[in-house]
């Protein structure tokens, strides 16, 4: 037991990754304030034009597909990595691995 403890924390791509974990942890609180200001930017649009503004759509559509893909990555669901490290492409659909239900 204390052999496999030693040995994954010595694993160079476990701390590899703990280093993009905590890069896009920055990087997502930074979206979600971002995300904030289209929230406040489309209502005010609403309230004074009376429509949602398509160009805020998008992109508050495009923020928040970034935001599920760096929650993915964060959450090992995925090994993509978001976003500078990968193109922007948030329409595309992630490749997600199978979950196995435990009570079977």
């Amino acid at each position: 037991m204390d052999e496999q403890i030693n040995y994954n924390l010595t694993q160079a791509s476990t701390w590899k990754r703990i280093f993009f974990m905590l890069i896009f942890a920055a990087i997502g609180g930074l979206v979600r304030m971002l995300l904030w200001a289209v929230i406040i930017l489309q209502v005010a649009s609403t309230l004074l034009t009376g429509k949602a503004n398509v160009n805020i759509l998008n992109f508050g559509r495009s923020l928040s597909t970034y935001t599920y893909h760096i929650l993915l990555f964060l959450t090992f669901n995925t090994e993509t990595l978001p976003f500078p490290f990968s193109d922007w492409n948030v329409t595309a659909e992630l490749q997600l691995p199978e979950t196995k239900n435990p009570e079977k």
